[in-house]
């Protein structure tokens, strides 16, 4: 049985938009590798406007102290911890998106292995079952090989990340926002 399916919202794709669209990952999205890499892409647009979203949320901050709003701490340590924690958020919903996806892929796999087990001497039956295996198994290396697309993906934007918050530091008491620091340093 795959791993529960993810209901995630596409803060990414809508950002800044108040009305995010939810995304529905299911196991047609993970065969359909167009579409799996389509919605990853679509993740990855935060990642890729790192610099513009430091600039616009830096300015937020400054219009929120021209206001009178002003938040606890300097302008620029506000605005990069608000982008920390939205590029930790996005992190953590493509990593969960990836990892279903490589469950219902690997499992598919399995079936599609032992269904070439059952074919018995039919060598017809058991041609188009590998054939179908071997397509199962393109896909499944399409599919992890996005890990490592998040690998490079997260480390570019946590450099570009640093290059402009560079006495930035996630607090202690956000586990998960220091395990994804320290995992990147």
């Amino acid at each position: 049985m795959p791993p529960k399916q993810p209901e995630l919202g596409s803060l990414a794709i809508q950002a800044p938009s108040l009305t995010p669209k939810t995304v529905h990952v299911s196991p047609s999205t993970c065969h359909d590798i167009s579409v799996f890499k389509d919605l990853m892409n679509q993740y990855r647009k935060l990642d890729d406007s790192i610099n513009m979203r430091l600039n616009r949320t830096t300015a937020q901050y400054r219009d929120r102290e021209r206001s009178g709003l002003a938040g606890k701490g300097d302008i620029q340590e506000q605005a990069c911890a608000h982008v920390w924690r939205e590029l930790v958020a996005n992190w953590s919903r493509r990593k969960e998106i990836v990892h279903y996806c490589v469950g219902v892929i690997d499992q598919s796999l399995d079936e599609k292995r032992q269904s070439l087990q059952d074919t018995g001497d039919d060598a017809s039956a058991q041609r188009r079952a590998k054939a179908i295996l071997y397509a199962e198994e393109v896909k499944r290396n399409q599919v992890h090989n996005e890990l490592t697309v998040e690998d490079i993906v997260r480390k570019r934007a946590f450099d570009a990340f640093r290059s402009r918050c560079r006495y930035f530091e996630p607090p202690m008491s956000d586990v998960e926002a220091r395990k994804w620091w320290d995992g990147i340093q």
